[in-house]
């Protein structure tokens, strides 16, 4: 990198905006920070030939060991739920719980519900649209809070079908 590249990556993060830009390549480190106070500039420019095979040998340690615990934890969860019956949004809107706000819950976790029953109301653009359930069983989590966003093909309920 000559000069010349250097005074236009100045100029390209003085239009920008940022604050800090670090910029690190085989052979050299560049970090231009920029100051709202006095609007100036500061360069560092060093070597990196020392540095960057500590950090690459570190590197591949680091990752099987992070990896591992969270990758087990999703399947263990998985094979837990795959015995219930995922009910999705179908539409896009906010889930309520109840009808009113006076009145009561349609379902709650434990209740036996059967095709047909009322599980929710979607509201999309003014419109409440009541969801049914498609499945009888039990209800075993209600995976939304109340009065909250929620998008086509999310999650809403788990039901187990025994």
């Amino acid at each position: 990198m000559d000069l010349k590249d250097i005074q236009n990556l100045i100029k390209f993060v003085a239009k920008s905006g940022a604050s800090e830009v670090k910029l690190e390549m085989e052979d050299i480190k560049i970090t231009i920070k920029t100051g709202s106070e006095s609007d100036t500039t500061a360069i560092q420019y060093a070597p990196v030939a020392a540095q960057l095979p500590q950090v690459v040998a570190q590197m591949p340690e680091s990752i099987p060991q992070t990896e591992a615990p969270a990758s087990s934890t999703p399947a263990a969860n998985a094979d837990d739920n795959s015995k219930y019956i995922t009910i999705k949004s179908p539409i896009i809107g906010t889930f309520y719980r109840k009808p009113a706000p006076d009145k009561p819950l349609f379902v709650e976790v434990g209740q036996t519900i059967a095709e047909g029953d009322v599980l929710c109301i979607i509201e999309a653009m003014k419109l409440f649209n009541e969801i049914e359930s498609e499945v009888s069983g039990k209800i075993v989590k209600i995976l939304v809070d109340d009065s909250s966003p929620v998008e086509f093909d999310q999650p809403l309920f788990l039901v187990d079908p025994s």
